[in-house]
């Protein structure tokens, strides 16, 4: 392995001795080095020791710089061979720095809990001793929460009787109950790009086979959807077709027609998520559920109560053929026995409480997007979006020559976590575009963006050549 010697590091850092603390201010010099390239990936770093002699500093300083280094993702170690530097895994990074650091968190696009929170939970509360006498396990869900899940999808459009339904502790409990169920080494898993990320390292992380299929913002391209279903044989699609986790694209109802259909001469289950999908900023901006065009029953729709009601609420589920829904609660028991019983109580009272909770999110959220709108084409010019008719965030295209990744650490620096566009995407794609939640609120909003403008001219301009990476 290549190495750097402590002088040769100290002579490439450019340090304010007055920063304070130091150890950070070395640590995000350091960083800056990775990033530009001046420090290339897979260098051994100098030993603490002789990196702190050569600056005049503690060694204690010098190791904490290592370790939040290595806690970022940018240094890694091993005993008896040293420190090097590496790049993060986006997947592994993208949702780390959920408050506590002072910064302004827009790497997060989960809202407040609303209104009606307060009450659901005293009256879930008050519900609880009548569930104390069981054992507080119920590898399905709660029956009253499972009719309620059931009833919403019938009146969706999608017939759905309890017995359809699997509660689980949260959507990505959901997603790894379904994939690892579902698809094994060497399968194909097809996903969209960009895309919610923590489903593809689920399927990465079972052997498959991954193959992306190009979306924007403006929606998807079906014939491209089912060629890739075909010439990769895949054999689980993950999509996400109310309001797409980044882009906010919805799918026209003739297009959930022919994908699935598509997938039926395939032979390939879709896995739909739908998250966002009571989160229209409009009546009109509404659809079919996917599964209500399936016939064979190869769609398994994926639910939560993160993003319409609270994110602190653990709670998912999944919709699915009754037999199904016993294969998956027995699958589950290796890893996970059931759902809060409290949680399932207080969400089984929001839904009790939905039509009140979608008016409060299209009012708060229709208004915190037009002025996170509002915003991005006043402060920065150049930056490009298609506003979308529901969900939580923009899906934003950088000016020409701006990169992603270079914006996201000086965004840091001034205070704003930001989302840049490579955590949605595969081998370092997507690095012209950010994402930007507007589930906070509109002041806050409006300083993000005050801030991500100065750190816009810190990071400056770079060439980035126009090549469109095969997909």
């Amino acid at each position: 392995m290549r190495f750097l010697s402590a002088t040769q590091v100290a002579r490439l850092l450019d340090l304010d001795r007055t920063a304070r603390p130091y150890y950070r201010a070395l640590a995000d010099a350091l960083r800056g080095l990775v990033m530009d390239g001046r420090i290339p990936v897979q260098v051994r770093l100098p030993a603490e020791r002789h990196l702190a002699e050569t600056l005049g500093v503690s060694r204690t300083t010098v190791t904490a710089a290592y370790d939040l280094l290595r806690g970022q993702g940018y240094v890694d170690s091993r005993q008896g061979s040293g420190s090097w530097t590496v790049l993060p895994d986006p997947a592994e990074t993208a949702w780390s720095g959920f408050g506590g650091d002072g910064l302004i968190q827009l790497q997060n696009a989960a809202p407040a809990a609303p209104g009606q929170f307060q009450a659901a939970v005293e009256a879930a509360v008050r519900e609880l001793p009548r569930h104390a006498m069981g054992s507080g396990y119920d590898p399905v869900g709660l029956p009253e929460l499972r009719e309620r899940i059931a009833a919403r999808y019938t009146e969706r459009g999608l017939a759905t009787r309890p017995e359809q339904i699997l509660v689980t502790t949260g959507n990505q409990s959901a997603q790894h109950l379904v994939i690892s169920l579902l698809v094994g080494p060497g399968d194909t898993f097809l996903f969209e790009s960009p895309t919610y990320p923590h489903a593809v390292e689920a399927a990465r992380g079972r052997g498959a086979r991954l193959a992306p299929v190009g979306v924007g913002s403006d929606g998807w391209q079906p014939d491209l959807v089912t060629s890739a279903m075909r010439q990769s044989a895949a054999r689980l699609a993950y999509l996400i077709p109310d309001f797409q986790n980044p882009t906010g694209a919805l799918m026209p109802d003739a297009e959930r027609a022919e994908i699935v259909a598509a997938a039926r001469r395939t032979g390939t289950t879709i896995l739909v998520d739908e998250t966002w999908a009571e989160l229209a900023l409009s009546e009109q901006a509404r659809a079919t559920p996917m599964a209500a065009f399936d016939t064979d029953n190869r769609v398994v729709t994926i639910g939560s109560a993160s993003k319409l009601w609270w994110g602190g609420l653990r709670i998912g589920w999944i919709r699915t053929t009754a037999a199904h829904v016993r294969r998956l609660a027995l699958h589950r028991s290796s890893a996970d026995l059931s759902a809060p019983v409290l949680e399932q109580l207080i969400v089984a009272q929001l839904f009790d409480r939905l039509a009140e909770t979608r008016a409060e999110r299209r009012r708060t959220l229709r208004a915190a997007r037009d002025t996170l709108a509002a915003a991005v084409r006043e402060h920065l010019p150049g930056w490009t979006f298609v506003l979308p008719s529901g969900g939580g965030s923009l899906w934003v295209r950088l000016a020409a020559g701006e990169g992603a990744t270079e914006l996201a650490e000086a965004a840091a620096t001034h205070g704003v976590r930001l989302a840049p566009g490579p955590w949605f995407g595969v081998e370092g794609t997507l690095e012209g575009y950010v994402r930007l939640p507007y589930t906070q609120a509109p002041p806050l909003l409006l300083d993000a963006v005050t801030r991500l403008a100065a750190a816009r001219q810190g990071a400056g301009r770079r060439e980035v050549a126009a090549v469109s990476p095969m997909v």
